[in-house]
């Protein structure tokens, strides 16, 4: 099988090996594993630069289709883009006739150039991951809006699997309810207990972008310091907003309640989660939250904004806490849970939820997706 991805995520070649974003190259290599040739389509990072969040893909045949990056957030940006718009749909059209088996990943303006590509080929076995926010009554950006469109469409769409998160009603036969996963089941670990009598750890993990709202995360640890309620900080992750956040947690003399621990390997992640007794991730929009989700696997109790799929994960509240993204509302209602509700019995019913998504599952429908 002739696997072709198209996608928007950044790649770096480093000798024989290609790199991408750590999360995204995870997944692939659970795809990869069930094809012959693959086929990528996607931009190189201009400082060719290998991050410690990046990982190599495992294939024996993989190629490399380098198109440039486009953007469309100022007008020189956009006068640039459109003139890269042809070579770029040229070599989506190449690729995609070549294809045994499209993969498409949305959102993404990379993305969105495949969603139309795609409609010319509509006998070619094709799979779509949509790793947004796919509530259709949500506020997107146009372009997302019109992914959307394209992929629901059954006139314009057809022979594919639109894998998206959540359960919503109304969808076309092309959407189908699915989930991501980081551990195995090897990994699930259910003898132990926590305790929260003591010091109450939360953990942040996310870019530190305003988009996840690390600095509303760090004002509602403030707040239940406040109100006497023992608590300690982890923060994993960084982005623009560090320095800003590094500066606030100084001058708010807070330096021995939060951390700012950058990006880390998984198995630091897995320490974090395993000793903590919140995740927190109160994010403007989220597709499937893998932080949240990450944390319940080990019975982190998830605290998240009411987005996405997010209160269907949560259990509408009855493993998990949902907040809205304002500091006080947010922090009386998780004081009202540690105070009234068994956190144990909520710990609990998170990490049986989570544990139901495992790698070894997701390989499995990987495998029927591809038809093998």
């Amino acid at each position: 099988m002739n696997f072709v991805i198209i996608t928007h995520v950044l790649h770096n070649k480093q000798g024989e090996k290609l790199y991408a974003y750590a999360p995204y190259v995870r997944e692939m290599n659970l795809w990869l594993k069930h094809v012959d040739v693959v086929d990528i389509v996607a931009p190189i990072s201009i400082d060719n630069e290998v991050s410690s969040i990046d990982l190599p893909y495992h294939h024996n045949s993989i190629n490399l289709r380098a198109i440039p990056q486009i953007q469309f957030t100022s007008f020189r940006a956009v006068l640039v883009s459109l003139l890269r718009l042809p070579r770029i749909l040229i070599t989506l059209f190449k690729a995609c006739k070549n294809a045994d088996h499209i993969h498409l990943r949305c959102p993404g303006n990379i993305g969105l150039l495949g969603c139309l590509v795609q409609i010319w080929f509509p006998n070619k076995v094709k799979t779509a991951k949509y790793a947004g926010n796919w509530d259709p009554k949500a506020l997107q950006p146009l372009s997302y809006r019109i992914q959307k469109l394209i992929l629901s469409s059954t006139i314009l769409t057809k022979n594919i699997s639109v894998i998206v998160y959540g359960k919503w009603l109304h969808q076309s036969k092309n959407i189908k309810s699915f989930f991501t996963a980081s551990f195995s089941k090897l990994e699930i670990e259910s003898d132990y207990k926590k305790t929260y009598s003591g010091e109450l750890y939360f953990v942040f993990i996310g870019s530190l972008v305003e988009g996840k709202r690390p600095l509303l995360t760090i004002k509602i640890i403030e707040y239940l310091l406040k109100k006497g309620i023992n608590v300690k900080l982890d923060i994993y992750g960084d982005g623009v907003l560090k320095n800003e956040l590094t500066k606030y947690i100084k001058n708010q003399g807070l330096q021995n309640i939060i951390k700012l621990h950058g990006n880390q390997h998984k198995e630091t992640i897995k320490s974090a989660l395993k000793k903590s007794h919140f995740t927190i991730l109160p994010s403007k929009s989220e597709g499937w939250p893998k932080a949240i989700a990450e944390g319940m696997f080990f019975g982190a109790i998830p605290i998240a904004t009411e987005i996405s799929c997010l209160p269907w994960m949560l259990d509408f509240g009855n493993r998990g806490v949902l907040i809205v993204p304002e500091v006080e509302c947010a922090s009386e209602k998780i004081i009202n849970v540690i105070e009234h509700r068994d956190l144990e019995i909520m710990s609990r019913s998170a990490q049986e939820w989570a544990q139901q998504y495992t790698i070894d599952d997701f390989e499995i429908e990987v495998g029927k997706l591809l038809q093998v």
